[in-house]
């Protein structure tokens, strides 16, 4: 079996300049390091919150290095660089309106300005993008809510088939 490629994207330009430290593209990884029990390779970087170079970054993880999954973390907020969601819609075939409606609800749990985000998901090919917010706490929070429809999701895409440890998230299939 050759192992699921996962693109990790962190959307910001202070992370882009080394000015910090990137806890959120790392709480990424972390968190699907927990989930996941099946093979899977890491392709992160950093990227300036710049609409170009985002939609590059995305065609390029999803149509050359054939990541099956590509998490974007930051550019979802208000602000005017906050541009990930627009570059996300811009390149994907089809969009995925649940992934950022079940995000905000559950975010809203816990703080009243996730109406705020704009997280959003969508296909491009046979991968599945998912823009998440940019603090690492959130992404956990987020992710715990919407990766169990994930695994089907690739499935349906005819990706690899991501097996997850059960005691940390369940992944829903049907019955067959």
């Amino acid at each position: 079996m050759s192992k699921a490629r996962i693109g990790i994207v962190t959307v910001s330009d202070r992370a882009s300049a080394g000015i910090y430290e990137d806890l959120s593209g790392k709480a990424i990884i972390d968190t699907l390091n927990a989930y996941l029990t099946s093979a899977w390779e890491p392709l992160y970087q950093v990227i300036p919150d710049e609409q170009d170079q985002i939609e590059t970054t995305l065609i390029r993880l999803a149509d050359q290095e054939q990541c099956c999954l590509i998490v974007t973390t930051g550019g979802t907020g208000p602000a005017k660089r906050d541009v990930t969601p627009e570059a996300t819609e811009a390149v994907c075939d089809r969009m995925m309106p649940g992934f950022g409606e079940l995000m905000r609800a559950e975010s809203l749990k816990f703080v009243p300005t996730a109406i705020l985000s704009r997280q959003t998901a969508g296909l491009r090919g046979g991968s599945l993008i998912v823009n998440l917010p940019g603090k690492p706490k959130s992404i956990r929070e987020c992710l715990d809510a919407v990766f169990p429809a994930i695994p089907y999701c690739i499935d349906l895409m005819e990706g690899p088939y991501l097996e997850c440890d059960e005691a940390v998230i369940k992944p829903f299939r049907p019955k067959k």
